[in-house]
């Protein structure tokens, strides 16, 4: 692993596992704040689930995802979990939209856009194969291998259909030849 990823990782994971941490143990006020949120996707949410359980459901996925990034473990995985768990932290936590007070306003508005340089840091760092080829490109490269066996096959099948022709047209004009 390069030096930049080694640094790198740790540094970007740090915000994602003290929040994770801080949901954990004081889930209330974040409860509070993801309210709106939480009614808005009413429908889709686990049945018997309130809205404490999420906040801390969701800060247990950024303190996992957190952990694993910074150790370098499955750290694609990592940050696509914490992508996911980003998006409605930052929407429900830095509504700065909704907000009347300019200050307060301007304030959330920082916010937000620290979560968005940091969903860009984690949509890097999941797609970040390290130099090592991806997943797509090995899948290419072996349906390219299947279809030139596929067209070396049928090559091959039809050089033997001919050949086997010509046999069977000599080994007949034989037979005749035989006979007569």
């Amino acid at each position: 692993m390069s030096i930049v990823r080694r640094v790198a990782r740790p540094m970007l994971a740090a915000m994602f596992v003290a929040g994770g941490l801080d949901s954990l143990r004081h889930p209330a006020p974040k409860a509070e704040a993801a309210a709106p949120l939480l009614r808005a996707v009413e429908r889709v949410r686990p049945v018997g689930t309130d809205d404490e359980t999420l906040v801390r459901a969701n800060g247990s996925a950024m303190l996992v995802g957190g952990l694993l990034l910074a150790t370098g473990r499955f750290p694609r995985l990592a940050s696509t979990v914490l992508a996911g768990s980003l998006v409605p932290t930052t929407v429900a936590a830095h509504a700065f939209w909704a907000e009347t007070d300019p200050d307060r306003k301007h304030q959330q508005q920082v916010q937000f856009l620290k979560n968005v340089g940091l969903l860009g840091g984690l949509l890097l760092a999941s797609v970040d194969t390290e130099g090592k080829p991806g997943i797509a490109y090995r899948t290419r490269l072996a349906g390219a291998s299947v279809e030139r066996s596929l067209r070396s096959g049928r090559r091959e099948a039809r050089h033997l259909a001919r050949a086997a022709s010509r046999e069977a047209k000599l080994l007949s004009a034989q037979a005749q030849n035989a006979l007569s």
